[in-house]
Protein backbone atom coordinates (compact mmCIF):
# COMPACT_ATOMS: atom_id res chain seq x y z
CA UNK A 1 0.00 0.00 0.00
CA UNK A 2 1.59 3.44 -1.28
CA UNK A 3 0.04 6.59 0.68
CA UNK A 4 2.07 8.51 -1.55
CA UNK A 5 4.96 10.20 1.36
CA UNK A 6 7.33 6.89 0.58
CA UNK A 7 7.94 7.86 -3.12
CA UNK A 8 11.34 8.08 -3.96
CA UNK A 9 12.40 5.97 -1.22
CA UNK A 10 11.04 2.48 -2.06
CA UNK A 11 10.49 3.21 -5.84
CA UNK A 12 13.08 3.96 -7.67
CA UNK A 13 11.98 3.10 -11.19
CA UNK A 14 9.26 5.69 -10.60
CA UNK A 15 11.78 8.20 -9.82
CA UNK A 16 13.71 7.67 -12.80
CA UNK A 17 10.56 7.82 -15.05
CA UNK A 18 9.00 11.18 -13.50
CA UNK A 19 12.63 12.49 -14.11
CA UNK A 20 11.96 11.15 -17.69
CA UNK A 21 8.86 13.19 -17.69
CA UNK A 22 9.74 16.50 -16.17
CA UNK A 23 13.00 16.22 -18.87
CA UNK A 24 10.43 15.79 -21.80
CA UNK A 25 8.57 18.72 -20.51
CA UNK A 26 11.88 20.95 -20.32
CA UNK A 27 12.66 19.94 -23.47
CA UNK A 28 8.66 20.66 -25.31
CA UNK A 29 8.82 23.90 -23.26
CA UNK A 30 12.34 25.05 -24.71
CA UNK A 31 11.36 23.84 -28.68
CA UNK A 32 7.81 25.80 -28.60
CA UNK A 33 8.67 29.38 -27.09
CA UNK A 34 5.40 30.17 -25.48
CA UNK A 35 3.74 33.49 -24.22
CA UNK A 36 1.28 35.03 -21.54
CA UNK A 37 -0.87 32.72 -19.26
CA UNK A 38 0.13 29.55 -21.67
CA UNK A 39 4.06 29.54 -19.98
CA UNK A 40 2.44 29.47 -16.60
CA UNK A 41 1.00 26.28 -16.41
CA UNK A 42 4.47 24.30 -17.51
CA UNK A 43 6.25 26.51 -14.78
CA UNK A 44 3.84 25.48 -12.35
CA UNK A 45 4.32 21.39 -13.45
CA UNK A 46 8.15 22.01 -13.74
CA UNK A 47 7.95 23.68 -10.17
CA UNK A 48 5.80 21.01 -8.18
CA UNK A 49 8.19 18.08 -6.57
CA UNK A 50 6.75 14.70 -5.79
CA UNK A 51 6.20 14.96 -1.96
CA UNK A 52 8.98 12.89 -0.34
CA UNK A 53 9.15 11.50 3.46
CA UNK A 54 10.84 13.51 5.66
CA UNK A 55 11.97 10.01 7.83
CA UNK A 56 15.64 9.52 8.23
CA UNK A 57 16.85 7.03 5.65
CA UNK A 58 17.34 3.68 8.06
CA UNK A 59 13.78 4.43 9.07
CA UNK A 60 12.37 4.14 5.38
CA UNK A 61 14.53 1.55 4.79
CA UNK A 62 12.12 -1.02 6.66
CA UNK A 63 8.21 -0.95 5.63
CA UNK A 64 7.38 -1.18 9.54
CA UNK A 65 9.43 1.03 10.78
CA UNK A 66 8.71 3.66 8.17
CA UNK A 67 4.88 2.82 8.97
CA UNK A 68 5.07 3.19 12.53
CA UNK A 69 6.94 6.31 11.66
CA UNK A 70 4.05 7.39 10.07
CA UNK A 71 1.73 6.78 12.58
CA UNK A 72 3.42 8.81 15.31
CA UNK A 73 3.48 11.52 12.92
CA UNK A 74 -0.15 11.16 12.56
CA UNK A 75 -0.85 11.22 16.07
CA UNK A 76 1.44 13.94 17.12
CA UNK A 77 -0.04 16.38 14.59
CA UNK A 78 -3.43 15.00 15.79
CA UNK A 79 -2.46 16.28 19.05
CA UNK A 80 -1.00 19.77 18.14
CA UNK A 81 -4.32 20.10 16.29
CA UNK A 82 -6.30 19.24 18.73
CA UNK A 83 -4.73 21.38 21.11
CA UNK A 84 -5.07 24.24 18.94
CA UNK A 85 -9.25 23.64 18.19
CA UNK A 86 -9.12 23.85 22.28
CA UNK A 87 -7.50 27.00 21.50
CA UNK A 88 -9.98 28.28 19.65
CA UNK A 89 -12.03 29.04 22.79
CA UNK A 90 -9.39 28.65 25.40
CA UNK A 91 -6.86 31.55 25.74
CA UNK A 92 -4.31 30.48 23.29
CA UNK A 93 -3.05 30.81 19.33
CA UNK A 94 -5.24 28.39 17.93
CA UNK A 95 -5.31 28.78 14.42
CA UNK A 96 -1.29 28.88 14.81
CA UNK A 97 -1.18 25.45 16.48
CA UNK A 98 -3.33 24.14 14.16
CA UNK A 99 -1.35 24.73 11.12
CA UNK A 100 1.46 23.86 12.86
CA UNK A 101 -0.24 20.63 13.59
CA UNK A 102 -0.79 20.63 9.64
CA UNK A 103 2.85 21.68 8.76
CA UNK A 104 3.44 17.99 11.15
CA UNK A 105 1.44 15.93 8.68
CA UNK A 106 2.87 17.71 5.58
CA UNK A 107 6.29 16.20 6.72
CA UNK A 108 4.49 12.91 5.97
CA UNK A 109 1.46 12.77 3.82
CA UNK A 110 1.43 14.50 0.54
CA UNK A 111 -2.52 15.33 0.82
CA UNK A 112 -1.64 17.49 4.09
CA UNK A 113 1.02 18.94 1.98
CA UNK A 114 -1.14 20.08 -0.95
CA UNK A 115 -3.86 21.10 1.84
CA UNK A 116 -0.88 23.45 3.64
CA UNK A 117 0.12 24.77 0.29
CA UNK A 118 -3.35 26.01 -0.61
CA UNK A 119 -4.01 27.10 3.47
CA UNK A 120 -1.02 29.32 2.45
CA UNK A 121 -1.86 30.78 -0.97
CA UNK A 122 -5.75 31.93 0.61
CA UNK A 123 -4.14 33.54 3.48
CA UNK A 124 -2.15 35.33 1.16
CA UNK A 125 -4.62 36.22 -0.93
CA UNK A 126 -6.41 37.39 2.37
CA UNK A 127 -3.34 39.69 3.39
CA UNK A 128 -3.62 41.32 0.50
CA UNK A 129 -7.00 42.40 -0.17
CA UNK A 130 -6.77 43.43 3.58
CA UNK A 131 -4.37 45.89 2.55
CA UNK A 132 -6.71 47.53 -0.10
CA UNK A 133 -7.25 50.68 0.66
CA UNK A 134 -11.03 50.44 0.26
CA UNK A 135 -11.19 47.14 2.59
CA UNK A 136 -9.24 49.24 5.11
CA UNK A 137 -11.95 52.16 4.87
CA UNK A 138 -14.69 50.02 4.91
CA UNK A 139 -13.19 48.17 8.07
CA UNK A 140 -12.71 51.10 10.07
CA UNK A 141 -16.02 52.53 9.07
CA UNK A 142 -18.03 49.42 10.19
CA UNK A 143 -15.43 49.06 13.65
CA UNK A 144 -16.32 52.81 14.39
CA UNK A 145 -20.05 52.15 13.64
CA UNK A 146 -20.50 49.06 16.05
CA UNK A 147 -18.07 51.37 18.72
CA UNK A 148 -20.22 54.09 18.42
CA UNK A 149 -23.45 51.44 19.06
CA UNK A 150 -21.81 49.86 22.19
CA UNK A 151 -21.50 53.40 23.03
CA UNK A 152 -25.28 53.99 22.79
CA UNK A 153 -26.21 50.55 24.64
CA UNK A 154 -23.77 51.05 27.57
CA UNK A 155 -24.65 55.21 27.89
CA UNK A 156 -28.63 53.63 28.16
CA UNK A 157 -27.99 51.13 30.25
CA UNK A 158 -25.93 53.71 32.53
CA UNK A 159 -28.47 56.12 31.97
CA UNK A 160 -31.64 53.68 33.27
CA UNK A 161 -29.76 51.70 36.22
CA UNK A 162 -26.60 53.41 37.03
CA UNK A 163 -23.77 51.39 38.48
CA UNK A 164 -25.62 48.55 39.37
CA UNK A 165 -24.67 44.73 37.69
CA UNK A 166 -27.30 43.26 35.87
CA UNK A 167 -28.29 40.03 38.23
CA UNK A 168 -28.71 43.14 40.64
CA UNK A 169 -31.54 44.86 39.38
CA UNK A 170 -35.11 44.78 40.86
CA UNK A 171 -37.83 45.15 39.12
CA UNK A 172 -38.34 49.09 38.63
Amino acid sequence: MNTGSDRGANEPAADESAAQAAAEITAGAAAEPTAGPAAEPTAEAAEETPHVSKAPAFIKARRSLHLSWQVGVFVVGLAVIGAGVAMLVLPGPGWVAIFAGLAIWATEFAWAHLVLRWTKRKVTEAAQKALDPKVRRRNIILTSVGLVIAGALIGFYLWKYGLVLPWRIKDQ
